[in-house]
């Protein structure tokens, strides 16, 4: 398992032993909104900021819009859907991993929704990239969530720890899912899950310091990162929002002193380990 190591150190800070990833897979699902329009000059912020990864699908690494300045881990997505799909809870493989190889990537993600109507299928194509990401020593994030008619709450402990769960046991190497809201029910989360757990940052959040509650609860909990994106690249400041959030997670800053990073923009009071 070389291979997958060497590419988890691109991806997972060796210091801290954990991550800070931006998806920035949005375009495909909701269009180019805001913070994604000019793709290159954002993913720029978020390097400077100091993120451990990108998150986006093929097309745009092969505009090359990969930003400029400090290198950075780049997970290729290999799942999609879109807002106006029948059922946007679908979602199908439209890359390869053998693709994302190709194009440089140092880990592949794909897209489960548990509960929906074709679940079973999403569920094969875990399996099968899951395989495939062994033969060629690529970490697989799967993102894992619970979505469908039968789910009444996505955020339920339950429902998350079977998701995180199924991740782990289809052969995930980090697993992404919802926070449930409270540092004792994520930690039931995480021991469920034999491999590192960052949470989803959701939909934009109105107040800051509810984005960091949410990561320090996580943290707290035992997550092993964060996987943010519309919460750092839509963010008024976002370089300085992805310096916050380096800050909690590599260096254990509290929720006042990321606030106090994100206002300043002074990150050099807490160094981030970047």
């Amino acid at each position: 398992m070389i291979g997958k190591k060497i590419r988890l150190e691109r991806i997972i800070d060796r210091n801290s032993g954990r991550t800070v990833i931006i998806p920035m897979d949005h375009g495909v699902t909701v269009g180019p909104i805001e913070g994604l329009v000019d793709i290159r000059k954002t993913i720029s912020q978020m390097v400077a900021g100091g993120a451990n990864a990108i998150l986006m699908h093929k097309g745009m690494v092969r505009a090359g819009h990969r930003g400029t300045g400090r290198d950075v881990g780049l997970i290729v997505h290999l799942s999609a859907g879109t807002s106006i799909s029948p059922d946007p809870n679908v979602k199908e493989l439209v890359c390869t991993v053998e693709e994302a190889i190709r194009l440089g990537a140092d880990a592949v993600s794909i897209h489960i929704n548990l509960g929906a109507a074709t679940d079973s299928q999403m569920l094969r194509q875990l399996g099968m990239v899951s395989n495939d990401c062994d033969r060629w020593q690529m970490p697989l994030v799967a993102m894992m969530y619970t979505r469908g008619p039968r789910i009444s709450n996505e955020y339920d402990p339950a429902n998350v720890r079977l998701a995180a769960r199924v991740g782990a046991e289809l052969g995930a190497d980090i697993v992404k899912v919802v926070y449930t809201g409270s540092p004792d029910t994520f930690s039931e989360v995480v021991r469920g899950c034999p491999v590192p757990v960052v949470i989803a940052g959701g939909p934009k959040m109105d107040s800051d310091e509810a984005i960091f509650k949410m990561v320090e609860g996580a943290l707290k909990a035992g997550a092993a990162g964060v996987s943010i994106g519309r919460n750092a690249f839509q963010h008024n400041r976002p370089q300085q929002m992805v310096q916050a959030l380096c800050a909690m997670v590599h260096q254990g800053a509290s929720i006042d002193q990321a606030i106090s990073i994100l206002r300043s923009g002074k990150p050099d009071q807490i160094d981030c380990g970047q």
